[in-house]
Order: structure tokens, then sequence, then C-alpha cells
């Protein structure tokens, strides 16, 4: 159980970073109001509080969720971009998420 709480928040928490950087891109690369800076602010605060709710090292947490994040971003570009992951696009993201697992769930003497 503690393996599918900490893919969900990791899934979360990736949702929110790249909402909270997205939402400026609009408004930087395709002329879109300035007032998407406030959700894109209060996106990007909820991410980083969603980091601190995982019971981890911070550094830990940290350098797993960059898996998840890859991830997650291949998924935003295929359904918000409309772009089609290549092969290479899904297996790098498949050896992220391998990393994290090892990360986070390697057996380990505390």
């Amino acid at each position: 159980m503690f393996e599918l709480k900490t893919i969900a928040l990791f899934l979360l928490t990736a949702l929110a970073e790249i909402a909270g950087c997205y939402l400026p891109w609009l408004w930087l690369r395709q002329g879109k109001s300035a007032w998407l800076l406030v959700p894109a602010a209060a996106s990007l605060a909820l991410f980083a509080w969603l980091l601190t709710l995982h019971p981890a090292a911070a550094g830990r947490v940290y350098a797993a969720y960059g898996g998840v994040y890859i991830f997650v971003a291949i998924l935003w570009l295929w359904s918000v971009d409309g772009i089609r992951p290549t092969l290479w696009d899904i297996t790098g993201s498949l050896v992220a998420l391998a990393g994290m697992a090892i990360i986070m769930f390697a057996p380990r003497n505390t």
C-alpha cells in the first residue's frame, strides 16, 4: 500500500508542477492572458507542498520524483500537446520509472 500511495502522490506532484510551468508558457509563447500566472503560482505552491508529504528524506524524494516527472511529462506531450511519443520517449520514461522504484522502494537498513 505504501508503494501505491507514494506513486499516486508523485503523480499529483508532477501534474501540479507541469501545470504550474505550462501556464506561464502559454502566456509567454502563445500570448495568452497574464492572469494565467495566478493559477500557475498556486499550482507551483501545491507542487512544493506535495513534495513535503513524503516520509522519506528530502533528497531521496527529489531524486525519485524526477523519474515520475519524466513519465508524466511524456503523457502531457501526448495528451495536451497532441504529439505522440516515440518508442524512445516511452522507453526513456520507463527507465526513469524503474530508477524511481529502485530509489524509493529498495530495502533499507534504518
